[in-house]
């Protein structure tokens, strides 16, 4: 149990309201943190006070202030996702002899924000600051497999989505259901000359304290060159790792 009941509390109604798509009635607050009306009630106002909270009169609603919106710029400036994981994979590109990377989905794409290159391996279109389509890539799909079906069916709604680079890959939602379920049978996601002809990668996703994939980390061998599942298992432990950092389990 907490020592400070207000400040878990007032924690409970952040990420409760992050999570909303739209500012909610007091009510929806009081029930989804499991709050009695009146301390939901000077809760928020404590909040409101400190800009962490806005009040929509009109509309009898709370959404979130601009004092949240500093906070999760902040995160983005300081960057510990790329901080915590730089470290751990130059350690795996160490034990594995390929090259590693971690993406973060971003709209249908993965966006590549930490590179780790083996010397002497093939060349990689994943550098940092490389956007590359989600449904293609092994990082991309290691996050979409731990996505809600109907998060994936409202960023796959229809066949005009999709894009290939090699021709090969899913081309519909039916066909993209069925490689994340695939997926997450296995445990890890796979992608083999769908990116770069040629090249294979094996993915893992990092997964946060509430078990939302915040990031996917792969390793991209020549295909045929590696054991898969030596791999599988040394990405996987990579991802654990970063996951616990994160506060993940």
């Amino acid at each position: 149990m907490s020592q400070v009941p207000a400040a878990t509390r007032a924690l409970r109604v952040l990420r409760f309201l992050a999570t909303q798509a739209d500012p909610v009635p007091l009510e929806r607050i009081m029930q989804a943190c499991e709050l009695p009306r009146s301390t939901a009630y000077h809760l928020v106002n404590a909040m409101i006070a400190e800009g962490f909270v806005v009040h929509l009169a009109d509309e009898r609603r709370y959404g979130l202030g601009i004092a949240a919106f500093e906070v999760g710029t902040g995160y983005t400036r300081q960057g510990p996702l790329q901080r915590i994981a730089r470290r751990p994979l130059a350690q795996l590109v160490d034990r594995t002899g390929h090259s590693a990377h971690l993406a973060v989905l971003h709209g249908r794409d993965v966006l590549y924000v930490v590179e780790e290159r083996a010397p002497g391996r093939p060349p990689l279109v994943t550098d940092v600051g490389v956007r590359l389509p989600a449904h293609l890539t092994a990082s991309g799909r290691a996050i979409l497999a731990h996505l809600s079906s109907s998060q994936v069916r409202a960023l796959y709604p229809d066949r005009t989505v999709f894009v290939d680079r090699t021709g090969v890959g899913p081309q519909s939602p039916t066909a993209l259901r069925a490689v994340l379920a695939e997926t997450r049978q296995r445990g890890h996601a796979r992608e083999a000359g769908e990116v770069t002809a040629g090249l294979s990668s094996v993915a893992a996703p990092v997964l946060d304290h509430n078990d939302h994939p915040v990031a996917g980390i792969a390793i991209t061998y020549p295909a045929g060159e590696a054991d898969v599942g030596r791999l599988a298992d040394a990405v996987a432990a990579t991802a654990a790792l970063l996951g616990r950092r994160l506060g993940g389990r």
